[in-house]
């Protein structure tokens, strides 16, 4: 749902802050999801997730127009995991109640901060008070809740970021995404900074906070099950895990990816094109194949981030003895530097090299 009520500093996201074309959007969502039911046949659909932009500005019936649409084209699963993400301004009683008895089963709620000035410095559209009262209300109504937090923002001091993940450790949610503040080109940001109205991004300062979080949240029984991701048992995304285990997903609306196994696709960044585009019924979409060395980095890249793993025996038996012997030539300096390890033939990541996790997965990657 690429519509937002106001821009945050740090985004680079494709949104637009005007709902002047909503409705016709999520028509064109209902269309696009009629003519791609068959790049899915016969799969089951386990995961249906709401990601923006901002999900939570959807209305009853739009979610119900949506929603039929899926259940009439696409075979879904009995206990399907249905997440939307939500603002914490937009999270009223009465919001809550008609997303409860909507399918929605689960929320990612973005808080990003529970301090005034970080809010006001990522121009966020809600406030502190919203932040800590719209979790409150949201754990009435729904068990499978989880919660976005950034560290590493300017002037956050260690014992803030503390703060802010006792406070979501004490209203009791079972899953928090966290990211470090990143400064993406032609962002707000990115223009301030280079202004010196903020202050840079400090590395150093967003790896302490790293490892206080990780530290923090395995004393209260989180799993780290990928590298910004923490759950309790029974509580991981499931959506999120396919991505990282190289499901297929069908992804829908402007700017949405989607994975085959063999092909990448994307739709239009444009609001106003890819609703011209579906109104004649043509996809506005551009599609890539993946060679087996797209594949073998991909998985590279994805497996390291996660608890699971890059599995050696499995590597073989997908890429072959090549990608195999590559693997195991180039992994040998990351495991004498004890940045990686070797557990019953699968490579982690180590507690030493958790931080550089992308860093390492590149050293692993295979250059044609």
């Amino acid at each position: 749902m690429p519509f937002c009520k106001q821009a945050c500093h740090y985004c680079d996201f494709h949104f637009s802050t005007s709902m002047k074309k909503k409705d016709q959007l999520v028509d064109m969502l209902c269309r696009e999801l009629e003519l791609r039911k068959n790049e899915l046949p016969e799969q089951e659909i386990r995961t249906i997730y709401f990601g923006g932009g901002t999900p939570s500005l959807l209305t009853s019936e739009e979610l119900r127009q949506i929603f039929t649409t899926i259940f009439a084209n696409y075979q879904v699963a009995e206990n399907p995991e249905i997440t939307l993400e939500a603002n914490p301004d937009d999270l009223s009683e009465e919001k809550l109640q008609m997303l409860k008895a909507s399918k929605i089963n689960r929320l990612s709620i973005g808080v990003q901060s529970f301090f005034e000035e970080d809010l006001k410095l990522m121009n966020r559209a809600h406030n502190a008070k919203e932040a800590l009262e719209s979790i409150q209300l949201a754990t009435k109504y729904f068990d499978n809740i989880s919660i976005d937090l950034i560290y590493g923002i300017p002037n956050m001091s260690a014992e803030k970021w503390q703060q802010n993940l006792q406070i979501a450790l004490d209203l009791g949610v079972p899953h928090i995404s966290s990211y470090a503040l990143t400064v993406e080109p032609n962002t707000a940001l990115h223009k301030f900074i280079e202004k010196g109205k903020i202050k840079p991004v400090n590395d150093e300062a967003a790896k302490a906070h790293f490892e206080i979080m990780v530290s923090m949240l395995k004393n209260a029984n989180f799993r780290h099950y990928e590298f910004s991701n923490f759950g309790k048992d029974g509580y991981f995304s499931q959506n999120n895990t396919a991505y990282w285990l190289g499901k297929s997903y069908l992804g829908i609306g402007p700017s949405a990816h989607s994975y085959d196994g063999n092909f990448r696709k994307w739709n239009v960044s444009n609001n106003s094109l890819y609703i011209k585009a579906l109104e004649i019924n043509k996809l506005p979409l551009e599609t890539e194949g993946l060679t087996i060395t797209d594949k073998y980095n991909e998985y590279v890249m994805t497996r390291l981030r996660t608890q699971f793993g890059v599995d050696i025996t499995e590597v073989e038996e997908i890429f072959g003895e090549h990608y195999r012997d590559h693997l195991l030539k180039n992994a040998d300096v990351l495991l004498k530097k004890e940045l990686l390890e070797n557990r019953n033939q699968v490579l982690h990541v180590s507690s030493k090299g958790k931080f550089l996790s992308d860093g390492i997965a590149s050293d692993l990657f295979y250059l044609d």
